[in-house]
């Protein structure tokens, strides 16, 4: 009896994808494998000539091999499929294979192997710390690789041997209704095997407690909440796997003369009077030490003076920031009775000059008698 053209029988186009034929091998295996048609002789017949189809097709080399020469190509080896020698296979193998991208995988498990946990340290620094940079050491404690088992978490003289439950492979498989589900293996935890003779140092963890110290570069220019990661210095991995990082978190002390907004610094610098009315020039802090301000006469408190280039370098790159320099007139503290006696007479011949020599408070008080005039009595 001539056999069917395994194309026709998946209802799938010559030219059809891999995953193609294994969506209508799938929706036909659905329909007529036998744990789902009991006694019904004609879905396993249907079934089985489904799944020899998929076996030819799913296969490069049988594939091309039955496109050139037809069923005379493959009937050597269409047998060893399953479906030639009259062998359905069993539901949970079929699904294995065809929806195991599914469920967790394929078929064949692997031991599993962890990434050791990233770590994360809070760095206080200091401003000058922060803007110029610095190197400093830090101190924590971090799950690292036992040195008396080299990680392995067996007594030194023996090995870990192959889980019984899952023969090494770190994952069983558990039925589900008509699915085959992987998952975990429990009496491994998916490590594929278990510890005889435990270390007597991790307990047969394989890692132990550790304080560790690092030496740190502190960049130029850092500022609160940039990070700096130390790739590797993390915990350690476990069944082998890579260690995992550390980020170190940067939080800077406040400063008593300067603050900061981005690459800009700010910072105030008190005057006295005679330098705010008549002109002077004022010692300023910055990072590269201390410059001269010239302040022109008739400076008002709470003026602000930009000196260009004088802020931080940013530690991305980029131009160097200002400093905005705010000044402020002091006022006179303690003063004796000839200091009041000549500062009486100042005000006077400076009220005697009238708004010319205090426009502002003339201004102010114009417009506070027209507030009043406006709302009247």
């Amino acid at each position: 009896m001539a056999k069917r053209d395994y194309y026709e029988i998946l209802g799938a186009d010559q030219g059809a994808t891999k995953e193609g034929l294994k969506k209508s091998f799938r929706r036909l295996a659905m329909k007529y494998h036998p744990d789902r048609n009991p006694d019904d002789a004609k879905a396993e017949q249907k079934f089985k000539e489904a799944k020899e189809a998929y076996d030819v097709l799913s296969d490069a080399r049988k594939r091309a091999a039955y496109d050139q020469f037809g069923h005379a190509g493959v009937d050597a080896t269409a047998g060893a499929g399953g479906a030639g020698s009259g062998q359905g296979g069993g539901f949970s193998d079929i699904f294995g294979d065809v929806f195991g991208d599914i469920f967790g995988g394929s078929r064949r498990s692997q031991t599993s192997v962890y990434r050791g946990a990233d770590l994360r340290y809070d760095l206080q620094l200091e401003f000058e710390q922060a803007v110029l940079g610095d190197s400093t050491n830090i101190t924590f404690s971090a799950q690292a690789a036992c040195e008396a088992c080299n990680g392995s978490g067996s007594k030194p003289g023996t090995s870990p041997k192959e889980c019984g439950t899952c023969h090494g492979g770190g994952q069983v498989r558990m039925q589900q209704g008509f699915f085959s589900v992987q998952q975990t293996c429990p009496a491994c935890r998916g490590a594929g095997t278990v510890i005889a003779d435990p270390c007597n140092t991790c307990r047969g963890k394989g890692r132990v407690e550790q304080s560790k110290t690092l030496a740190i570069k502190v960049p130029a220019g850092v500022d609160n909440g940039d990070r700096i990661r130390l790739s590797g210095e993390g915990e350690a991995g476990q069944n082998g796997g890579p260690s995992g990082d550390l980020y170190v978190e940067i939080r800077v002390n406040s400063h008593p003369i300067f603050e900061r907004d981005g690459a800009d610094l700010h910072c105030e610098a008190p005057i006295n009077f005679s330098v705010a009315a008549l002109g002077g020039e004022v010692q300023v802090p910055t990072l590269e030490g201390e410059v001269s301000l010239k302040v022109p006469a008739g400076t008002q408190s709470g003026k602000v003076f930009r000196l260009r280039g004088r802020g931080i370098h940013p530690v991305r790159g980029g131009a160097q920031g200002d400093l905005y320099c705010r000044v402020g007139v002091e006022t006179p503290v303690k003063l004796t009775a000839g200091q009041k006696d000549l500062l009486r007479s100042f005000t006077d011949a400076i009220e005697s000059g009238g708004e010319r020599h205090r426009p502002r408070s003339h201004s102010w008080r114009k417009g506070v008698r027209t507030f009043f005039d406006k709302i009247g009595p």
